[in-house]
Order: C-alpha cells, then structure tokens, then sequence
C-alpha cells in the first residue's frame, strides 16, 4: 500500500499516469503502471516491500523527500526491489510510453 503523504516545499505535482490492480490477496498485490511522456505516480510513500519490473524502456526522474530529482533509466526487464518507506514521486521523463509492474509484498 502507498500512502499520500506530504510532498517536499516547493515539490509541482505533475499529471497523473494511470494504474490498474492486476492481483491483491493476502499475500501480494500487483499494479501497472502506464505512463505518458511527463506523467508521475504522485508524491507517495510505499507502506510494503515492492519488486518493479519495467515493461518498457524509458529514462525516469525520481523525487526524492529533498526535492531533488534523479534520473535514471529503466530498462525493460530488468527488475529492482526496494524496502518500505521508500518516499518519492516518479516521472517518466522519457519521449515514449513508459509501462511497468510493481509487486507489493505483504
């Protein structure tokens, strides 16, 4: 589960890219992600561990609690696993559809 939490001074919320839950059970849950060129997740912070598996090949700016952003590429198929807490926004900062599935653990 994500949670809204604050977003950093100054932090521009950009549009949102869109979501759909593919599995939610005890155990996991599964969400795609597709973005447009400029979309974001939203400021957020992630409440389980979570594996995002990129779908599609795209750079992307990530926003940390700071404000700052990072970029980094995601490549398609090559997974990455990260631990609770994690607060941050994502944006595709590519020219191209950006896809990808992250698994929450529960």
């Amino acid at each position: 589960m994500c949670l809204e939490t604050p977003a950093p001074e100054g932090y521009v919320a950009r549009p949102a890219a869109s979501h759909r839950q593919m599995v939610d059970n005890d155990r996991v849950r599964v969400t795609e992600w597709v973005f447009a060129p400029g979309q974001a997740t939203g400021w957020h912070t992630h409440q389980m561990d979570y594996v995002v598996t990129p779908v599609t090949t795209q750079p992307v700016d990530i926003v940390g609690p700071d404000g700052a952003a990072t970029r980094v590429q995601m490549t398609a198929g090559v997974s990455y696993f990260r631990q609770k807490g994690v607060a941050h926004d994502v944006i595709n900062a590519g020219d191209g559809e950006l896809r990808f599935v992250e698994t929450e653990l529960k």
